[in-house]
């Protein structure tokens, strides 16, 4: 049996300095930039979990709230939130820290990872143990959410 894992044994956060190359035409940071450190900081966190290689397979309430401009720093707070036999749900929260180390949430996105084996196939990865009532409530939307994803899929909607 594989031993539980809690959130905040795969936790990652990840700082990024926007720079004028990777803004758009409104001077604001390129989603397509942001979604790839997004789909990093998952990807990371998801191995972290199941100790082994890991490769995305659906990108799930991608929320672009607010944006990132030119010079500022873009930190991406990434954990596990459910986990199924081999899949992984990943939340990455992104947000712009100011200089007084405040922080505005700028994106949020939910990441479903698969753990893979040595032949690319999918592996069990260790359950999710939720510690705190936020992570339980996390837990409980998280599964939810692949309810919902097993449900469109089915519908093929």
């Amino acid at each position: 049996m594989i031993k539980s894992k809690t959130p905040a044994m795969s936790c990652t956060e990840q700082v990024h300095l926007v720079n004028h190359s990777e803004l758009n035409g409104y001077k604001r940071l390129f989603g397509g930039t942001l979604l790839a450190w997004i789909d990093e900081v998952a990807g990371i966190v998801a191995r972290r979990h199941a100790q082994s290689n890991v490769t995305t397979v659906a990108i799930d309430d991608l929320h672009f709230i607010e944006p990132a401009y030119a010079n500022e720093l873009v930190v991406l707070c990434g954990k596990v939130t459910h986990t199924g036999r081999t899949s992984m749900e990943v939340c990455v929260r992104s947000y712009v820290e100011r200089t007084d180390g405040t922080r505005r949430l700028i994106n949020q996105a939910y990441v479903v990872m698969v753990a893979l084996d040595t032949s690319e196939r999918p592996a069990p990865v260790p359950p999710l143990d939720p510690e705190t009532e936020e992570e339980k409530r996390e837990y409980a939307a998280g599964e939810r959410r692949r309810l919902l994803r097993r449900q469109r899929q089915e519908e093929q909607y």
